[in-house]
């Protein structure tokens, strides 16, 4: 749907963002690998550092149900526009976001029927903010209620603010225990996705203008949550239109030019040894093209033969 390539037509794409939704995602919550250490525990299952295991269990968990979102988004199955996500996958996302961690550091409260993919059977204290969760009790009722309000999305006018809106609620609601941001999150993107746009990255450099949209949308107001994720899916989009629609020989940021084997952060070396063709923007990114990549790649095989 939409026109966006498969995980597997567009591999280096789609990793390059699982990395960064993988670090900034869990890195909202507090999370402190980097992303150079979220890319050696993904790529190579290496755990660089000497973070707690916790946090690299909690990276894990997010990739691998990222990783879910991606290949179930753009495969066929009993979803629509009407109903583009069921309350199994809910629970599942949840499942795999929190299993991996829970495993090693489960919350402190939970009871046996609160484990990863249950609902909250706790009252949680009003946030900062003042939003106030609805009673565990209500739990269950409410998540239907918003599963069947997804329905409208596809209709709506502003489709990403709907969106927004799904998510605040979502937030809102607070329907686990432990992981709601992460989940909520991931189901961002699934929703995304299914609708035929690019998953959304929330970089950590706008936490607070996050949570403050986020705080908006509760009263009322999903404008700045919906402008804030516009501008996620447009950066992402260029990832994905830009390699399809420009020529070899056109300029493009070099993000739009990853391969299998050459991350964007290979490239910028390249670059930066003076090895690969490049211009630097005004807006101080670094633009290349096809053609040039193809002719490091090649001269860079022939200096190792």
């Amino acid at each position: 749907m939409g026109g966006l390539p498969s995980p597997t037509e567009a591999e280096g794409i789609w990793t390059s963002i699982w990395y960064q939704e993988a670090h900034h995602s869990t890195a909202l919550e507090g999370n402190t690998l980097v992303i150079a250490q979220v890319e050696a525990l993904l790529a190579e299952g290496r755990a660089v550092g000497n973070k707690e295991l916790r946090e690299y269990m909690e990276v894990t968990g997010y990739a691998d149900a990222a990783k879910w979102v991606y290949g179930q988004a753009l495969e066929p199955g009993d979803w629509t526009s009407q109903a583009p996500l069921m309350m199994t996958e809910v629970r599942h996302i949840h499942e795999l976001a929190l299993g991996p961690v829970w495993g090693v550091s489960p919350h402190p409260n939970a009871t046996p029927q609160e484990k990863p993919g249950s609902f909250r059977r706790h009252d949680i204290q009003p946030f900062p903010s003042g939003m106030v969760p609805p009673p565990w009790v209500e739990i269950p009722a409410a998540m239907v209620d918003w599963v069947d309000s997804l329905a409208t999305i596809a209709a709506s006018d502003n489709p990403v603010e709907a969106i927004a809106a799904a998510h605040a609620s979502f937030e809102k609601t607070h329907p686990f225990l432990d992981g709601n941001g992460r989940t909520g999150r991931l189901l961002l993107n699934l929703l995304l996705i299914r609708l035929g746009y690019p998953p959304a990255v929330i970089y950590t450099r706008d936490r607070n203008r996050y949570l403050r949209a986020l705080a908006r949308a509760d009263n009322g107001d999903p404008g700045p949550l919906g402008e804030l994720i516009a501008r996620a899916v447009t950066d992402n989009l260029y990832r994905f239109v830009v390699p399809a629609v420009a020529g070899p020989h056109r300029l493009v940021p070099i993000v739009s030019l990853v391969t299998k084997t050459q991350s964007v952060f290979m490239l910028r070396a390249a670059i930066e040894r003076g090895r690969l063709k490049a211009q630097k923007g005004p807006d101080g990114q670094w633009r290349s093209t096809r053609a040039w990549v193809d002719e490091y790649i090649a001269s860079k095989y022939q200096r190792g033969s």
